[in-house]
């Protein structure tokens, strides 16, 4: 077995096993917090490294689509970007969060899609390169998007400015993004079987630091997680089922296919946690981390669930993440 077949077979099993991991590091964050919380100090990089994954995924052709489909892309930015701080902001007032979670929830609220949005869309039969470009956009855009977001609901209650966090997520989004997108064009160029090698391992590489992320935040938060209220848990699941739903609904509400409605959904529902944790930990308390930290494991949850749900509506087996397909 050649080396690139073998890169491809292990981002394959890394990435259709992703909840897996996820939830096996959180188990050993909750028994051995000490072993984890060093990597809590890390947590930017992680993300930064993150993010040029990112960007060697993406080529000049998925911003393309940016001119071949402007409105569905528009529908899909405006819904993420109005949508989930709008209702992270009802629900802080509704469930009367205290300030530290209550600026968790809003941070996730105002973060752009996560990449796991990408691989849902795929298993649950959605427009993949949509959701590419949606995600793009969002990312691209939340040096903006969310410290505007962020000023605006918690201005009266934070110390941070506005160009303090967009410079934060220029360092470790938008810089790593645009980084990995020139490398790609340039290995594409000068040296494809070292892209393609790049490409079949990264996968495994973004699972792995995604894993430690969410173990470092578990760790530094378990005495918060086991006395954590019902109404902590509350506001992630009913967060995270609005954004779907509103995705969802809005999609077919504007005139979009299925597919389409289908990527929307997991575009609006499926933040960049891992970003609501970096900020989290950079400009306030670590128990502010406490909301995005749970939703890293509950959406990869609810975001396999939902793919299979609308897979198996269309009557066909479900695909894995390598394109193989699993029995009904």
């Amino acid at each position: 077995m050649n080396v690139l077949r073998l890169g491809e077979r292990i981002g394959e099993f890394t990435s259709t096993y992703f909840v897996v991991w996820i939830l096996l590091g959180s188990a050993v964050a909750l028994y051995s917090p000490a072993t984890v919380t060093p990597l809590g100090d890390h947590i930017a990089l992680f993300l930064g490294v993150i993010m040029l994954g990112m960007g060697l995924t993406l080529t000049p052709a998925d911003f393309r689509r940016i001119l071949d489909r402007p409105r569905d892309v528009l529908i899909g930015a405006l819904t993420q970007w109005v949508c989930m701080p709008v209702f992270a902001y009802l629900l802080v007032t509704l469930l009367d969060l205290p300030w530290e979670l209550g600026i968790g929830l809003l941070l996730l609220g105002a973060a752009p899609g996560g990449t796991a949005s990408n691989v849902m869309t795929y298993l649950g039969r959605g427009d993949v390169a949509l959701s590419v470009t949606i995600t793009s956009v969002t990312t691209l855009a939340a040096p903006l998007v969310m410290p505007a977001w962020i000023v605006l609901l918690a201005g009266e209650e934070i110390t941070v400015t506005f160009s303090a966090m967009a410079e934060e997520i220029l360092l470790i989004v938008l810089i790593p993004v645009v980084a990995g997108l020139v490398l790609r064009v340039l290995l594409d160029r000068y040296a494809p079987t070292v892209a393609k090698a790049g490409l079949s391992i990264f996968p495994a590489i973004s699972v792995l630091t995604i894993v430690l992320i969410v173990a470092a935040i578990v760790g530094l938060n378990v005495d918060e997680i086991y006395s954590a209220s019902a109404v902590v848990f509350l506001a992630v699941i009913v967060h995270n089922a609005l954004g779907l739903g509103a995705g969802y609904g809005v999609g077919h509400l504007t005139g979009m296919s299925e597919e389409r409605a289908r990527t929307c959904a997991f575009e609006v529902g499926l933040q960049n946690s891992g970003l609501a944790v970096a900020l989290a930990v950079a400009f306030f308390d670590p128990i502010t981390a406490l909301i995005p930290a749970l939703f890293s494991v509950w959406h990869n949850v609810t975001g396999p669930a939902l793919a299979t749900a609308f897979a198996r509506t269309d009557g066909t087996p479900v695909p894995t993440a390598d394109g193989a397909s699993t029995a009904d």
